[in-house]
C-alpha cells in the first residue's frame, strides 16, 4: 500500500470511496511482491500495479464491482490455460489479491496511519483476508510498538496477531500469517495480511567522494534513507550530495558507534565504505563487521587495497568469520568505470545480497526470474509454528 498511499490519502481526504487491490501472497514466479497495490478511483482512473500489467484489467473490473457491493473479496490469479495472454499471468506465477472498498466511513484510521508513515513512525495494519465466516473478512487492527486499536473478533486472536505483527514491523515485512480457527499461532483456517509502514531502511555511505554522490542517488532511488559521513568538513557538504537525506561530518567509526548505541542500525542497514584510506577504513570496519545485525558491508578499493585491508583487520583482532562478512572489492563485475556505473555495480550487489541472487546474466541461467521471497519455500505465505 505504501506505493499508492499518497494518492489514496488524497482521495480519502476528499471523501471518496476507492477500490484498493493488494497483492497478499505470491507463488512461484509472480511479478510483484506482497504489499504491491492498485487503486481504482471514482473517476475511473487507476493508480499503481499488482502484476506489471498481466491481470490489471481483470482486477480493475473486480475492484469496481467491489466498490458497488461493499463486500471485500480474495481472488487468485494464475496462468490461464485457455487464454494465457488474456487474464492469466504469462510469467507462470500465481497471485492472491485482496480487494476492498476504502473510505473515511469504512476505514477512519487511515489518516493516522498515513501521518505516521509520513513522519517515519513505525505502524502496521493487519487485515483478515480469509475466514470461514464471511463477516470477519476485512476486519483490521492497527499496530504500533506501544499500542493496538481495532478488533479481529476475539481477545485471543488480537493478542496473537499483535505479537506477530510487531515482528513483521521490526523487519519492515509485508505478508500473510495463517492461524487456526481459534486464533492459534498455526494452521490454515484464518489468513491475516500484514502491511508494515516501517521507517525506510538506511544506507550509510562513508567517504565524501564523487562515487559517493552517485551511490547516494542510486540508494535514494531504491528507497533507502541515505546518510553521507566523512571526517573532512570541506568535502562533506549538502551541496555536494543533494540526493542524501543527511550529511554528517564526523569520524566514520565514531559516528557508526553512536548510531549503534542509539538503536538506529538493523539488519536492513547497508554500509558502504568508499574512503579506501586505512586510517578511516580499519577503525570503521572493526565496528561494522562485529555488528550482530546488519544488511550489507562493502568497501571500495583495488585488489591490492583489499588484501592490505584484510591483513590489517586480521591484525586488529577480527576473526575469519567477521572478515568474511565484508564485500570487497565492492560491487558486481559490470565492467563500468564512471561514478554512476560504479554506483550501479554497488547497488546491484546490495540487491543480490538482499534476495540471495547470483548476479549472473538471466540469459545464462535457468533460475526463476521472480524469486521466492521466503527462504526455503516457493510461497510468500508462512505458517508460524
Amino acid at each position: 500500500m505504501r506505493d499508492v498511499l499518497p494518492e489514496l490519502i488524497e482521495r480519502w481526504n476528499a471523501g471518496e470511496t476507492v477500490g484498493i487491490a493488494t497483492v497478499v501472497a505470491t507463488f512461484r514466479s509472480a511479478p510483484r511482491l506482497p504489499g504491491a497495490a492498485m487503486l481504482v478511483c471514482p473517476d475511473g482512473s487507476a493508480v499503481g500495479s499488482v502484476s506489471g500489467g498481466c491481470v490489471e484489467g481483470a482486477v480493475y473490473d473486480l475492484a469496481q464491482a467491489t466498490v458497488r457491493s461493499g463486500a471485500p473479496v480474495l481472488q487468485r490469479y494464475g496462468v490461464s490455460d485457455e487464454d494465457a495472454f488474456g487474464v492469466g499471468l504469462t510469467c507462470g506465477g500465481t497471485l492472491d489479491i485482496y480487494i476492498e472498498a476504502m473510505s473515511q466511513a469504512t476505514f477512519p484510521e487511515l489518516g493516522d496511519i498515513a501521518a505516521d508513515a509520513e513522519a517515519g513512525r513505525p505502524v502496521a495494519l493487519a487485515c483478515i483476508v480469509d475466514h470461514p465466516e464471511a463477516s470477519h473478512i476485512g476486519r483490521k487492527i492497527v499496530v504500533r510498538p506501544q499500542s493496538v486499536e481495532g478488533d479481529l473478533g476475539s481477545r485471543n486472536i488480537n493478542t496473537t496477531v499483535r505479537r506477530d505483527v510487531l515482528g513483521y514491523l521490526a523487519q519492515g515485512k509485508n505478508g500473510i500469517i495463517a492461524y487456526g480457527p481459534e486464533g492459534q499461532p498455526h494452521g490454515d483456517t484464518i489468513r491475516v495480511f500484514v502491511t508494515s509502514f516501517a521507517p525506510a531502511p538506511r544506507m550509510i555511505v562513508f567517504g565524501a567522494i564523487d562515487f559517493a554522490a552517485a551511490v547516494a542517488r542510486a540508494g535514494s532511488f531504491l528507497g533507502y534513507h541515505v546518510t553521507i559521513c566523512d571526517a573532512r568538513p570541506v568535502f562533506t557538504t549538502s551541496s555536494r550530495f543533494p540526493d542524501a537525506d543527511e550529511v554528517i561530518v564526523d569520524w566514520p567509526h565514531r559516528y557508526l558507534k553512536s548510531e549503534v548505541e542509539a538503536g538506529r542500525i538493523d539488519d536492513r542497514t547497508v554500509i558502504t565504505v568508499l574512503t579506501h584510506d586505512p586510517k578511516f577504513d580499519i577503525p570503521l570496519l572493526e565496528v561494522a563487521l562485529k555488528l550482530p545485525a546488519v544488511g550489507y558491508v562493502g568497501a571500495l578499493g583495488s585488489r591490492r587495497t583489499d588484501e592490505d585491508r584484510r591483513r590489517r583487520l586480521q591484525e586488529a583482532g577480527l576473526n575469519s568469520v567477521e572478515i568474511g562478512r565484508l564485500y570487497s572489492p565492492i560491487g558486481l563485475d559490470l565492467g563500468g568505470n564512471t561514478p554512476e556505473e560504479t554506483a550501479i555495480s554497488i547497488v546491484a550487489e546490495v540487491i543480490a545480497n538482499k534476495w540471495n541472487g547470483s548476479g549472473a546474466r538471466l540469459s545464462a541461467t535457468e533460475l526463476p526470474i521472480h524469486r521466492s521471497h521466503q527462504a526455503g519455500s516457493d510461497m510468500s505465505e508462512v505458517k508460524l509454528q
